[in-house]
């Protein structure tokens, strides 16, 4: 469930102040924001026009940019609406009352603002933010209450290369190393016929593959271990993991196996390799097609006990449901963080409970989302609210929607919630319980399950989870005492989704212990220790 447009630590006052001020908004001046094209901006443009204003204190040191964060909600204020073919000349005007987050730009505290506009041209927003392609804006000071400045995108945001990338990290030793394990690395790319058909376009299951020391020398096969990314991950991002594993074997931190790093990501969000009714059959075409293709490429063992998964937040989720839905293919699954594995707590919510509800509980008070220290920094419905004005795709919410919903007769999934209102639908929630809840699964399942489940899950994660996430993992271990099943639950004390993997000095050392552990459970016998 990993957000990446930041992780700002804020506090709730503008929220506060616009709560104190009822009065006032009921006699304020609506706020439309005009919005024009540069004249080199050339032909027509399409897409999610969102505006950004961020109230500052006078002479506050400058901004690079002005962007939302779903760890600081009300931070930042947004408005936004759709556009198509749009063309230099003409004025969109960007209504701040009606599809505004977290309240009518009229109802803004009084004070100093910074404004920018962004074109989001592919409706990524939600899930990368602004990526290529996308048109900004100046950065504008103005004065609410009073007229909204007149905002010009004139800049489209260039392609980042890997280089480019590298040229950011400030220590010039580790760059390079980064640079070296960057060019052991290599693609994967299968276009699957399953995922072609569903779809009705090639699509393709993609990747990077990190190769141990000495790889093709000797004739020898190796374990292979498939992770997956979480929640904003993309192929960029799966290029970095793989470098970072082809170092950490070179180094010896880690054992020689094959890494297959791949990437979940989709216009929907994450597709976490379950077999969606919307999505498409993800999990069939990675089990049946991509798995053997990649194994007559590479030397791996080619067995399920030397076939591992691991991944971190909606990654753990598909590392964790792939070893249960397909058991016999899998010799283990390692999930860090996992999203919800029982639903009776899907960050904090049971949706089965009589009229259940995803923004209150049953004294009516705010669902909590994220934590930091002890303390609550955003709230379902913030979450929610901000993702519905940045966009109807993408977003995390939206994405559990296209992983777990039927889908409607409009050939959209069924939402788990209603936006508006937070209500639960409970025939959607029975949908998600007999296809996705991995503990009712499991429970439901197990007398067919044990052989060859029982001892291949080893589930880890922080008691200080950002998203809560520790909760459902006891409910799932819960479950597998009852059954009298083997399998192994870790809770790393304090850590949080973002620190999980630290140890000492190293950001990732957690990795090396999971590498080694699934490396004995192949090789019992082996000899060979970390140096």
């Amino acid at each position: 469930m990993t957000m990446t447009r930041g992780m700002m630590l804020g506090s709730l006052a503008l929220a506060l102040a616009m709560v104190a001020a009822p009065a006032a908004a009921q006699d304020a001046t609506p706020v439309t924001i005009p919005v024009t094209l540069s004249p080199t901006i050339q032909g027509p443009q399409s897409g999610r026009l969102i505006v950004f204003a961020k109230r500052v204190e006078p002479g506050a040191k400058a901004d690079e940019a002005i962007d939302t964060s779903p760890f600081e909600p009300s931070g930042t204020a947004i408005a936004a609406r759709e556009t198509t073919r749009w063309t230099a000349g003409q004025t969109a005007q960007v209504d701040g009352e009606a599809d505004a987050f977290p309240a009518p730009f009229s109802t803004l505290p009084p004070g100093t603002y910074r404004f920018q506009a962004v074109l989001d041209r592919n409706h990524n927003y939600n899930y990368r933010g602004r990526d290529a392609g996308d048109l900004v804006s100046p950065i504008v000071e103005a004065a609410l209450p009073g007229r909204a400045p007149v905002l010009t995108l004139a800049t489209e945001i260039p392609a980042k290369t890997t280089e480019q990338a590298l040229a950011q990290i400030p220590d010039v030793a580790m760059r390079d190393r980064l640079r070296a394990n960057l060019a052991k690395v290599q693609p994967v790319e299968f276009v699957s016929p399953t995922m072609t058909r569903f779809r009705g376009q090639p699509t393709a299951i993609r990747g990077w593959v990190a190769l141990p020391p000495g790889y093709g020398a000797d004739g020898q096969t190796y374990p292979t271990v498939y992770s997956t990314g979480g929640f904003g991950s993309t192929l960029m991002s799966a290029q970095g993991q793989a470098a970072g594993m082809s170092g950490k074997m070179a180094s010896g931190a880690a054992p020689p196996m094959i890494w297959v790093i791949l990437d979940e990501s989709s216009p929907t969000g994450t597709h976490e390799f379950a077999d969606s009714a919307n999505n498409g059959p993800w999990g069939q075409a990675l089990t049946e097609e991509f798995i053997p293709w990649i194994e007559g490429r590479y030397a791996m063992d080619a067995r399920a006990g030397s076939r591992f998964l691991t991944g971190h937040s909606s990654g753990g989720w598909a590392s964790l449901w792939l070893q249960v839905r397909y058991p016999k293919m899998f010799g283990g699954t390692w999930p860090t963080s996992p999203d919800p594995s029982d639903f009776h707590d899907f960050t904090n919510v049971d949706i089965y409970a009589a009229k259940a509800n995803a923004y209150r509980d049953t004294a009516g008070q705010p669902i909590p989302v994220a934590r930091e220290k002890g303390k609550v920094i955003a709230t379902q419905q913030q979450f929610a609210a901000i993702e519905q004005v940045l966009g109807p795709v993408g977003g995390q919410f939206a994405s559990f929607d296209w992983v777990f919903s039927p889908k409607g007769p409009d050939g959209k999934p069924i939402s788990l919630f209603d936006r508006a209102t937070g209500d639960v639908d409970p025939a959607v929630a029975t949908h998600w319980r007999d296809h996705y809840d991995i503990a009712h699964i499991v429970a439901r399942d197990w007398p067919t399950l044990r052989s060859d489940l029982d001892g291949k899950i080893h589930l880890i994660v922080g008691t200080a989870d950002t998203f809560y996430l520790d909760g459902p993992a006891r409910r799932l271990q819960a479950v597998f005492e009852r059954l009298g099943a083997h399998q192994s639950f870790t809770y790393v004390p304090d850590r949080t989704h973002f620190d999980l993997f630290h140890k000492g000095k190293d950001n990732t050392g957690l990795l090396d212990d999971i590498a080694w552990q699934m490396y004995r459970s192949a090789r019992p016998a082996t000899t060979l220790k970390p140096r």
